[in-house]
Formats: structure tokens, C-alpha cells, sequence
């Protein structure tokens, strides 16, 4: 018979994935000396075991049981039930997946208290309040987490007992909070709903509802929002109770040992005093920050910086734990790798390998390439910005502009639309991550730096501003004063600064973090893929050669025929008389030339492909125009097609993108064009093509001439077209659309689904479909490469910015190509690709 349920001191050695993140760190912490109150985990083999039987595995009740005796002896107490004038023995059931989840699945706090254990209770402690306090805080989270009540059903009892006293929490009498419980009962009996009296009861009842919260609709989004595997299950941790709300000498916080924001070593969180862990973690309470410790337990402040001290050198990385305070002394709950901003990120990672915590290689492989663009992140212009309407706690830095929503649905709807939004809650719940993916920006009304709102939007990248005393909230609408926000107001708020603002302000554009390019100098000894960029214009090349780019891989030709006075020319190209025709193309020419000089002398001394001409004619086009009749124009007249049958336009781009490289050599620059075919299929539009590029080349000089390989059959045939070219260039995009058969702008019809239903495991259109279209890219790439040694080969989609991706490129192209703000996170993705090629 398989075991399932181990004490703390039976589980040494057992990993992680067994354990769960919280069982893990429980272990260690008691391994390391700590503080922990007695408990036990039950396995996250368990839990896999019950979802996919749909009952407790065989001989698990008998093993929790015997954890529960084991639990008694440790703490002299007897569970659910006082003897010899101690308290009854309560227990927190929590859930902890290998992989850190916060406030995705369920916990409750309390259990095995019941009628009969609130009098040994309140005898024991001598504190009633304190009884019927921890007893409602019970019914409200066992009505919740395994009855399935809606938490406002019992927030109105609460909210309404406060009102008429007219004082928080805190300030409800035994009595009132006895009558409090006592409606929690009545509201679960008019449902026809019993809470079970009987201690067992509750446990057994709290386990399966842990294991059910696994694949509950808000665990489910986070998953795959951050590409955690669907069958780790969660681990079950069943802890004696401490209490921190036994008074003014008793409270409860979250500590991290260093901020999370920005990253600056030493202790930094929140603390509630006379309040259980969830008051914290939920927002519900706005806590106090730590160092206020100091004023009024310097005692307990000191504990808290040894605690913290200690937790990183044992565990090697920024921790985030939890911790309560019974009376004075002081108990050690959970901790794991903090969440953080990328900009922390950096800081955390360069600073402890400077202190030798951990390696530079450690550092380099701590950080999430795909994080590094928040760095870049707006921030609101201080000399254009108004008086705030308000203002909170910055919780996650960055400006956003957006329109304010008030729940999940109107973050879907605006975001449908292309509108960005700014999500607005009295506080976020586990409930909210749907709306919060969604979101520019997350204003909440209470809560503090550690409270939901503030983990999730961090870990998202999303700025956030929590706290913000003065903003009233209600369902669809908010109200600060008299002023009133209604959905669809444009907000700014700056996570940075706390500082929110009714209306757009002008943004300014981030600049980075100074500790980045000393990771990035660590970093690129182990980077073997080149890291080029898409750019279309002289700013964007700039831009990205400052951060780094080693060229561009893609120039869009088609994005330089958008402006208002083009638009014209480009109609009249497409539809004109021949006169009307050749007046366009010269015109045209004139445009293309200045822009690719411009393009070429930002990246002097750099390869810069350019695309020729590839959007689907109705781009161009008002509606009605004739190119509207194509059934479907993305498969339609465009690319290497409408260039081979309009060879004007062809020989047009090429000789301004000739002429202009050499007029920069007359000026002594160093242009390194490239030309690319786009939409290939057959080798002889490619020879076709080249043809015609030769005349020309004859002309001026000769430049690397190439295609991008973005149709399945164009890979297919790789090995026929390569030794017509330099090099090949993925266009993973189309490659994407094309071979599965779905359009990026269709796709969000139904991609949600599928990924909710786990029919997909990612957006295609996000990260590289290694499966299918990544076995395409590899087979053009061998088969190219057999028939013409040293084809070069490149990556130019989206994916070429995405890390995932880049770890793939990194087997076998010469480089990638990202957009401006990505080309950070290909040159540490390349990076890390390379270091982990070393130590393996």
C-alpha cells in the first residue's frame, strides 16, 4: 500500500514535488532551526490519486488520523475538544502545489472547532471574544472553501454587524461576534446546508475540498496563464493552529527578506496586530508596515530580521514567508522564492552573486528573460502630471493608461475591443485573475504590499496601486468623494508611486535598470545565438541597437507604406492608369530611399534584412475597393506573388534599398543590406526573382539575397530552394497560421478554450509549437543546410522574443530577431541556452 501522510520530521528528504512548495519549505524550515508549529503533509500522490478515482485513496483517513494523534502528543492538546483545562487542538488545512500558486487553490483556518469546543476554548484562554471570533472566521471559511457559498453571503452578516456598532473587526464584542456565527449557521440552514459539528467531519470534508480546489476555474487560468503542468496535484498541509488574534500582543504578517518591488536588501512586509493570516493575505484589513515593529516590539523586530537572514542563506533566494505571533512568541508558517518585479529581479540576482549567495552563472539563470521588458515599462511624465484623484500603496511599479472596469466580464468585453483596462476592486480575490491577466493596470481599495493584489500584479508585470484609502468601490462603478468613476473613464495610475489620476497623462518611456547590463556582461560570454531585431524604421532601429541588437533580422517594407501621405500613392500604384503607375513608383521610391538610409545608417556596420513587400492588398484599401473581393487575403494576391506579377514595384523597393546603401558608402558608413522573398512556396518564384534582383545587382553591387521560409510547403522544399540563396528566415508567424490552419486575428474565438480545455498546452501565436511547426523549422533547416553548406538561418516571427522560443533557436539557427523591447530577453534566453549547454 502506497504511504501518503508524513509528519514534518518523517518527510527529510522527500522533494518538492511530493511535498508541495509548502510542505518543502515547512521541512526545511524546522530542518534549519525554525519555529514551526507541529504538522503533517499529505502528498501531492494523494491528491492525483482522489482526482482521478474520485475518492480518497485507499487507507488515507487511517493515516490521517494517526498524524492527527501524533499532532495531539506534540502539542498536549486533544483535537476539537478541550481536556484538562487546555484548549481544543485546531488545525489549518492548506493546499501547496510543487510549483508556487498563491491564493489559486483553497485553505481553511480553525477546523476541528466546534459549539462544545468555542466554551473549552474560551475557558481555556480566558478570552470568549477571542472564541467566537476564531469559530466565525471557521463557519465563514468551511461555508466557503467546501459548502460552496458565495463569500458575500457572509461578508453582508459582517459588514452589517460593523455598521451598526460603526467599528471594524476588531472592535465586535464575544456577544456581537457570537450572534455573527450564529447568522453564518442560519445562512448555511436556509440553504439547507449543515456545518458538521463533528471534528473528523471537518477534517475529511477540508482534505477533499483542498484536493477539489486543484482544478477549480481560477487555478486552472493561473496555470495556464504561467505553463504549469495539469497533473502536479497540491499537497495537503494539516498544521496545529497558533492564533494571532488573542490580542494586542498577538498578530499575524507576511515578511520578505527583501522588497519585492525594487529589490533592496533587508526585511520588508506588513503586519496585523490581533488578526489571523488570511486578514492579511486577503486585503480585507490595510496592515501596518513592518517597521513599526520597532516602535512598539523592537524585541520581535530583531526576531524577524535573524529570521530573514537566516531563511536566505539556507534557501539561496529572496524569500516571502508568513508568520504569526501568539502572545509574544513568535511561529514560522510558510515561506518560498518571493514573487517579484523583473526589475527586482535583476537587482536580486546581481547583488547575491555579489555576496556570494550564489554563482554569476546562478544569477544569470535566476532571471526570466521574458520578464526583462517590464524593466522598459512607462512611467507617468511629472511635468504633465495633474494633482492625483488619489492615492495608495505602489505595489507593483510601471504607469498603465486604461479604462476602468469593475469585474472580469468587462475586462473581456473592452479587451475584445482592443481597449486597455484598468481593473478596479475594494480588493482582488483569486476570484479576479481572469480580469487581472487582462489588465493595463490593478487599482484596489484596501489591501496592503502583500495582499493579493500587489503578489498577483507582480508576478504578471502589471503596475498596481493598492490601498488607496478615499476610493469607495461598488459593483459597477466607483467613487472617490463626490467624484464618481463610471466604466469606461480613463484612468493612469503609476505603481511606482501610489499616484492615481482621472484621465490619460502623458507617459514616459522607461529606462531600464542599471544592474541589467551587469547581468547581460556575465551572460553573453555563454551566448552563441546571434540576437538580431524587427524594426521598420530609424527610431525602432536605434532603439534596439542600444539594447543590444546585432542587426535587423526583419524590415517591414509594407509598414512604411501606412502613413497618411503614402496611402495615396500606394491606392493609385495598385489602381491607377500606367501613367498614374509610374508617377506612384516614384514617389514611392523616394520614400523607401530616405527610409532604408535612414534604417541602414542607425545600424551601420550591421546586416539589415529587408522584406519586401508583403501585406495583403486590402490593407491598403478603403472599404469596397476591388482587392476586398479576395475571398480570404492573407492567402491571397500578396508577397513573392503580386511581386513576380508586378515587377515594377520589386524592382522599385530593390533599387532604393541599392541606391540608398550606396550613397552611405559615398558618405564612408559601412551598409550591410540583405534582401528577403516573402511567402515562397515554389523554388522557381525564388529563381524567377533572383533573376530579376541580378539585373540590378549588376547595376550596383551584389547584396545576400534570401526568402523567408513561412509556408509549410516552402519548408518542405527546402532542400530545392536553398541553393538558390544566402539564407533562409523563419517566419514563424505565417509559418504558425499556415500550418495550423488559424488565423491570429480569428484565433481568439476559440484559443481560449482550447487552452482552458487543455486541448492546447500554449498559444501558438505566443510560444513556438515545437511539435509541429518547430519540426518544420528543424527539417528546412537540415534539409537547407544539406544542399547548401553554410545556408545561414535566422528566426524573424514574434517567437523570436519569446524565451522559449529562443532556448529551441538556440539548437541549430545563427540567430533570432525580436521586437525593440524583446531583444533583452533573446540575448539572456540565448544566454542561458548556451550556459546550460556548458554544465550539461
Amino acid at each position: 500500500m502506497n504511504r501518503y501522510v508524513y509528519l514534518l520530521e518523517e518527510a527529510q528528504g522527500l522533494d518538492r514535488d511530493t511535498l508541495g512548495g509548502k510542505g518543502f519549505g515547512l521541512v526545511e524550515m524546522r530542518r534549519a532551526g525554525l519555529p514551526v508549529p507541529p504538522a503533517f503533509v499529505v502528498t501531492t500522490g494523494a491528491c492525483r490519486a482522489y482526482l482521478k478515482e474520485g475518492r480518497p485513496p485507499e487507507g488515507l483517513w487511517e493515516e490521517v488520523e494517526a498524524k492527527v494523534r501524533a499532532l495531539e502528543g506534540l502539542t498536549g492538546k486533544a483535537f476539537g475538544r478541550g481536556a484538562d483545562g487546555a484548549p481544543p487542538l485546531l488545525v489549518s488545512v492548506r493546499s501547496g502545489a510543487p510549483v508556487s500558486m498563491p491564493g489559486m487553490m483553497d485553505t481553511i483556518l480553525n477546523l476541528g472547532l466546534t459549539l462544545e469546543g468555542v466554551e473549552a476554548l474560551a475557558r481555556a484562554t480566558q478570552n470568549p471574544r477571542f472564541a467566537w471570533d476564531t469559530f466565525r472566521r471557521l463557519v465563514q471559511m468551511y461555508g466557503e472553501v467546501v459548502l460552496g457559498v458565495e463569500a458575500q453571503a457572509f461578508e453582508e452578516v459582517l459588514e452589517a454587524a460593523k455598521a451598526r456598532r460603526g467599528v471594524p473587526d476588531a472592535g465586535l464584542t464575544a456577544e456581537e461576534l457570537e450572534e455573527v456565527a450564529f447568522r453564518y449557521l442560519g445562512l448555511l440552514g436556509e440553504r439547507g446546508l449543515d456545518f458538521p459539528m463533528d471534528p473528523w467531519a471537518q477534517l475529511r470534508g477540508a482534505v477533499e475540498a483542498v484536493f477539489r480546489s486543484w482544478n477549480n476555474p481560477r487555478a486552472r487560468v493561473y496555470r495556464r496563464i504561467y505553463g504549469i503542468p495539469e497533473d502536479l496535484g497540491t499537497a495537503v498541509v494539516v498544521q496545529a493552529m497558533v492564533f494571532g488574534n488573542l490580542g494586542e500582543d498577538s498578530g499575524t504578517g507576511v515578511g520578505f527578506t527583501r522588497n519585492p518591488a525594487t529589490g533592496e536588501k533587508g526585511l520588508y512586509g506588513e503586519y496585523l496586530r490581533n488578526a489571523q493570516g488570511e486578514d492579511v493575505v486577503a486585503g480585507v484589513r490595510t496592515p501596518e508596515p513592518l517597521d513599526r515593529l520597532k516602535d512598539f516590539a523592537p524585541g520581535l523586530y530583531r526576531e524577524l530580521e535573524a529570521t530573514a537572514e537566516l531563511l536566505e542563506r539556507h534557501f539561496r533566494d529572496m524569500q516571502d514567508f508568513e508568520f504569526t505571533v501568539e502572545r509574544g512568541r513568535l511561529y514560522l508558517l510558510q515561506t518560498r522564492s518571493g514573487k517579484r518585479t523583473a526589475q527586482a529581479a535583476v537587482r536580486i540576482a546581481v547583488e547575491m552573486a555579489e555576496e556570494g549567495l550564489i554563482t554569476r552563472e546562478e544569477a544569470v539563470l535566476r532571471v526570466d528573460p521574458n520578464a526583462l521588458p517590464a524593466l522598459l515599462k512607462p512611467a507617468v511624465d511629472p511635468a504633465s502630471a495633474p494633482l492625483p484623484l488619489l492615492r495608495g500603496l505602489p505595489a507593483s511599479p510601471g504607469a498603465a493608461v486604461g479604462r476602468a472596469v469593475f469585474s472580469n466580464e468587462a475586462a473581456e468585453r473592452y479587451a475584445s475591443e482592443g481597449l486597455p483596462v484598468i481593473l478596479v476592486r475594494p480588493e482582488t480575490t483569486p476570484e479576479d485573475i481572469t480580469g487581472m491577466y487582462l489588465s493595463q493596470g490593478i487599482l484596489t481599495a484596501r489591501g496592503g504590499l502583500t495582499s493579493h493584489a500587489a503578489v498577483v500584479a507582480r508576478g504578471l508585470g502589471v503596475p498596481a496601486v493598492v490601498g488607496a484609502e478615499g476610493l469607495k468601490v461598488e459593483e459597477d462603478r466607483a467613487w472617490v468623494g463626490e467624484k464618481e468613476i463610471r466604466e469606461g473613464d480613463l484612468l493612469t495610475l503609476d505603481g511606482s508611486t501610489g499616484a492615481v489620476y482621472l484621465g490619460e497623462v502623458p507617459l514616459l518611456e522607461g529606462r531600464g535598470a542599471e544592474l541589467l547590463e551587469r547581468l547581460l556582461s556575465w551572460a553573453e560570454p555563454y551566448r552563441t545565438l546571434g540576437v538580431r531585431a524587427n524594426a521598420d524604421t530609424p527610431e525602432d532601429a536605434r532603439r534596439a541597437r542600444a539594447f543590444g541588437a546585432e542587426g535587423i533580422g526583419l524590415c517591414r517594407t509594407e509598414h512604411m507604406f501606412f502613413q497618411e501621405e503614402r496611402l495615396p500613392w500606394v491606392r493609385k500604384l495598385l489602381f491607377g492608369s500606367p501613367e498614374e503607375e509610374d508617377e506612384a513608383l516614384e514617389h514611392l521610391f523616394r520614400y523607401q530611399k530616405e527610409d532604408f538610409k535612414g534604417i541602414l545608417r542607425a545600424m551601420d556596420g550591421l546586416p539589415v534584412t529587408v522584406r519586401l513587400l508583403d501585406a495583403p492588398l486590402h490593407e491598403f484599401l478603403p472599404p469596397g475597393s476591388e482587392a476586398e473581393r479576395e475571398a480570404n487575403p492573407m492567402l491571397g494576391f500578396r508577397g513573392i506573388r503580386f511581386l513576380l506579377l508586378r515587377p515594377k514595384v520589386f524592382q522599385m523597393q530593390l533599387r532604393a534599398l541599392l541606391e540608398a546603401a550606396q550613397e552611405l558608402k559615398r558618405e564612408g558608413l559601412d551598409p550591410r543590406p540583405e534582401v528577403m522573398l516573402p511567402l515562397v512556396s515554389e523554388p522557381k518564384e525564388v529563381e524567377r526573382a533572383k533573376d530579376m534582383a541580378q539585373a540590378l545587382f549588376a547595376e550596383y553591387f551584389p547584396i545576400p539575397f534570401g526568402t523567408m521560409i513561412e509556408t509549410p510547403r516552402a519548408a518542405l522544399l527546402a532542400e530545392k530552394i536553398a541553393p538558390l540563396v544566402d539564407f533562409f528566415s523563419f517566419g514563424t508567424n505565417d509559418l504558425t497560421q499556415m500550418t495550423f490552419g488559424v488565423s491570429r486575428d480569428d484565433a481568439g474565438r476559440f484559443l481560449p478554450r482550447y487552452l482552458e480545455e487543455r486541448i492546447l498546452f500554449a498559444d501558438p501565436t505566443e510560444t513556438l509549437d515545437l511539435e509541429g511547426v518547430g519540426r518544420l523549422v528543424r527539417l528546412a533547416a537540415e534539409e537547407g543546410r544539406k544542399s547548401r553548406p553554410g545556408l545561414k538561418l535566422g528566426l524573424c516571427g514574434e517567437h523570436g522574443g519569446e524565451a522559449k522560443s529562443v532556448l529551441f533557436a538556440a539548437e541549430f539557427l545563427d540567430y533570432t530577431s525580436a521586437s525593440p523591447y524583446r531583444v533583452l530577453t533573446a540575448r539572456l534566453a540565448a544566454a542561458q541556452a548556451g550556459l546550460r549547454k556548458v554544465r550539461a
